[in-house]
């Protein structure tokens, strides 16, 4: 199949570009976040294109005074992977690596406006993640993450957030993870399922932080690190040894603070103290939602709204596993006076991890 895609320069592969390798679970992913300078609002967007299944989708999600709002819109991609329009919603590139806006144009959900990202320093790109459940390659992903600042007006229950001043990050990330309806034939014999997830992407005025780690059942890292960006001549500085404390919430497996200890390669220690408030539930944005979830075929052209109530989350259930923390942060660097800032603590745990205490597939902390 050709597409317009096919007459720039761009092929990685003799094939066209509307194929992608032979694993049917190949996706193309943006995902932005912006928050309020006080933590008083919080914007979500992810948008997916799963070429070998042929759908496009997004979700737009907006947390304001106890309540989240999510779009959710959906379509055939007719072999078009550089049309990046979904009902209402519209992403642009207007200056790649750097500059990407969105609009949503007035529909029934009640969820519309015109954004702009603008990266505050180049993307960093994050060792490639690979992990197999047997003999079965579940992700084979690369990601490129970014801090930046935003422009523009999003309105959802009746309110409009003027998004000036705004901080946020975003990410692009490709390759084989699981997407659309679960693979009918497990891997033999069985594994028991085991993700555990951090992601701390923060801002200061000075600096923007990114951490991550995906551990095993024993606590070992197979994917983790961690970078400072100074902006002002946007300078990268790999963490050594990074390490996250975490002290969670009874009765779940969202923590409520934590401290990320590390050395700069000169060898200067460096800590980060998180305060996390409410939490920002990722199935607002298709994340392992049970109807919307990424790639899964909703028909052609369908566009839904659904409300979270967060007093109502019970965090308890699977389904709220994922989340992201809304986050306080104080930046240590050496002997230098803390310094303020705020982000995401994104967080998904499911099954063992010994340094948590977690022993079964969804134990709680006590």
């Amino acid at each position: 199949m050709l597409s317009r895609a096919d007459d720039y320069p761009i092929h990685q592969t003799p094939e066209p570009i509307a194929v992608a390798g032979t694993d049917r679970n190949f996706y193309d992913r943006y995902f932005f976040s912006a928050q309020a300078p006080d933590g008083s609002a919080v914007v979500g967007v992810a948008l997916g294109v799963y070429p070998h299944l042929n759908i496009i989708d997004c979700a737009v999600s907006v947390l304001h005074a106890g309540q989240q709002h999510s779009l959710f819109a959906s379509r055939i991609l007719h072999g078009e992977r550089m049309e990046l329009s979904i009902g209402p919603v519209t992403l642009t590139v207007l200056e790649p690596l750097q500059r990407l806006s969105l609009s949503i144009a007035p529909n029934d959900t009640g969820i519309h406006g015109a954004l702009t990202f603008e990266g505050r320093a180049a993307p960093i790109l994050e060792p490639r993640f690979i992990r197999r459940s047997g003999t079965r390659t579940l992700m084979d992903v690369t990601r490129m993450t970014q801090g930046g600042h935003w422009q523009g007006r999003i309105s959802a229950a009746g309110v409009t957030h003027d998004l000036d001043g705004w901080r946020g990050t975003r990410d692009r990330s490709w390759g084989v993870r699981p997407i659309g309806a679960s693979e009918p034939q497990a891997v033999q014999p069985p594994v028991p399922p085991q993700f555990f997830w951090l992601w701390t992407p923060t801002a200061f005025d000075d600096w923007h932080l990114f951490f991550h780690s995906n551990d095993d059942e024993h606590g070992r890292p197979w994917n983790r690190a961690g970078v400072l960006v100074r902006l002002k001549d946007g300078a990268e500085f790999a963490l050594e040894d990074p390490r996250m404390a975490l002290a969670f919430r009874p009765g779940s497996r969202h923590a409520g603070a934590a401290r990320l200890e590390a050395r700069l390669p000169d060898g200067t220690p460096v800590s980060v103290d998180f305060t996390l408030r409410d939490n920002f539930m990722m199935r607002g944005l298709g994340y392992a939602h049970p109807v919307r979830g990424h790639g899964m075929f909703q028909g052609d052209g369908v566009v839904a709204h659904e409300v979270i109530e967060l007093a109502d989350v019970d965090p308890a259930s699977p389904m709220n596993a994922h989340v992201q923390g809304l986050a306080e942060a104080r930046l240590v660097i050496g002997k230098a006076a803390p310094v303020p800032g705020r982000g995401l603590f994104e967080q998904l745990m499911i099954g063992p991890h010994a340094p948590s205490g977690f022993r079964e597939l969804f134990d709680l902390a006590g």
